[in-house]
């Protein structure tokens, strides 16, 4: 780090002043300014990064004590890319006498996996822009340098993600009610496993599912808001899936509410076989059709009815609102008897059909007259999936849809980004023992005197004064190459 800022105080102030000179000749080119100003601290943080690496590298290097069992073959110069920029630097490949392993000690300590070409800081940047927009935008964002990552390495980032537990309430809650929405969408498929698997007449969408819990709704902002909402999606298929999906949502229900005190779970959705399954793995789990498919379905089977279609309308509402199943029926069957198109006929046979096999359902709504049985399914998913995958036309392997909808909740959820990729890595053995490093108070001043040697004018900075940072590298390399 000393020497980057050294360098930077020979030559790259020089090079700051001259950018603010030319901008002193004409201060409407304050873009040129800025980028100039940008240019040099990042290039200052470049040196001091890679310079910070070396020198772990180079205390490795002359300091056997720290590697016990390994020895020196050759060093290397590499790459990485970071959120600031690429990092160019020297690091050292070892044997290990005992094993006959070779590895960078380096990139051990550092956590960075072989083959590695960027930070977990500028993955996280690439996650953070392909979750809305795009892989070439992901790719184009995780530096703010120039440098770009391909769209191929994006979605080979995205692919083999594996994403933790949605994370409980901090404390249970008691609570009388709760609410549960789910939809899905509907995504085009441009492969399943890779490009050309896909021939007709075979079916090319996907269709990834949504939950999420709440406790209710707010109006206190003059919108209408869902309380302590989480969700939980992907693509589930066939029953293990759904019911795989349904206990996720029952474990995170157990781990942050009280369920003795619990007196109803509603599930709101349109009626689909995979939502009303939840009521199965769900205790105290009861389905709810939501309003808008009820609605749709109603509008639909009457349209063609002119003068009469108002009245058509109300009886089915009347009958639906009486408790009345059969007068629902009767009504279906009369608007029957007057349609004559085979097409009409069909919406008519479609709607009768949903709303009588989904009439507990319906009921259950009318009768517990809960205002807070709502169903905003349609949103969420157009803002939570349908945005991102299939707003726009767009074409998705199977595990694309899967991971990106994953990544989509994880955010919506509050997920950071670079916790995210974190989760991602094993962790590293601890130490044996974890020993702290312990020097002597002669070992410090002979330390101190070789450090102002080194640091010339800047050894009175008091940041400097004192070599305790460098025992605190020494005493790391150590821990880490003993848990080796």
């Amino acid at each position: 780090m000393i020497n980057s800022i050294q360098h930077f105080c020979q030559n790259g102030v020089k090079n700051v002043e001259k950018v603010m000179v030319d901008y002193s000749a004409d201060m409407t080119k304050i873009a040129e300014m800025v980028q100039g100003v940008t240019k040099g601290v990042v290039d200052l943080g470049l040196s001091i990064i890679a310079e910070e690496w070396e020198n772990y590298d180079e205390m490795l290097r002359s300091r056997k004590e720290l590697r016990p069992g390994w020895y020196i073959v050759r060093r290397d110069e590499t790459t990485l890319l970071t959120s600031l920029g690429s990092v160019t630097y020297h690091k050292t490949l070892f044997r290990n006498k005992f094993t006959g392993e070779h590895e960078y000690l380096l990139d051990r300590i550092m956590g960075i996996e072989k083959h590695a070409r960027m930070t977990e800081d500028a993955e996280a940047k690439l996650l953070e822009e392909a979750v809305q927009t795009s892989y070439r935008k992901g790719g184009e964002s995780a530096s703010i340098s120039n440098d770009v990552v391909s769209k191929e390495t994006v979605m080979n980032k995205i692919h083999p993600l594996k994403f933790p537990r949605v994370e409980p309430q901090m404390e249970k809650k008691a609570l009388k009610y709760l609410y549960i929405d789910a939809d899905e969408d509907h995504v085009s498929l441009q492969y399943i496993n890779k490009k050309g698997d896909i021939k007709k007449p075979r079916t090319n969408t996907i269709m990834p599912k949504l939950i999420y819990v709440y406790e209710g709704i707010t109006n206190e902002s003059g919108r209408n808001e869902l309380i302590n909402k989480k969700h939980f999606g992907g693509v589930y298929e066939g029953g293990k899936g759904i019911e795989q999906l349904w206990e996720e949502v029952a474990e995170y229900i157990e781990s942050s509410y009280d369920t003795e005190e619990l007196v109803k779970i509603y599930i709101n959705g349109d009626g689909a076989a995979w939502i009303k399954s939840g009521q199965k793995i769900l205790d105290k789990a009861k389905f709810v059709l939501d309003r808008f498919h009820m609605h749709k379905y109603i509008i639909g089977a009457t349209s063609h009815l002119l003068d009469s279609m108002e009245d058509a309308r109300s009886e089915i509402y009347r009958s639906i609102y009486e408790k009345k199943k059969y007068k629902a029926e009767e009504v279906f069957e009369k608007i029957l008897s007057v349609t004559e198109t085979e097409s009409k006929r069909k919406t008519v046979e479609a709607a009768k059909a949903y709303i009588l096999g989904n009439w507990a359902g319906i009921m259950q709504c009318v009768r517990d007259k809960n205002k807070e049985v709502q169903c905003s399914a349609e949103g969420h998913i157009s803002h939570v999936f349908a945005d991102r995958m299939s707003s726009r036309p767009l074409g998705w392997s199977r595990i694309g849809v899967d991971k990106m909808s994953r990544l989509r909740i994880y955010e919506k959820n509050g997920g950071n980004m670079l916790e995210l990729v974190r989760f991602q890595k094993e962790e590293l053995p601890l130490a044996a023992g974890c020993e702290e490093v312990i020097y002597s108070s002669n070992q410090m001043f002979l330390a101190e005197r070789k450090n102002r040697e080194t640091l010339g004018a800047l050894a009175d900075v008091p940041v400097y004064s004192i070599p305790y940072p460098q025992i605190k590298k020494m005493a790391a390399l150590k821990n880490h190459i003993w848990g080796l």
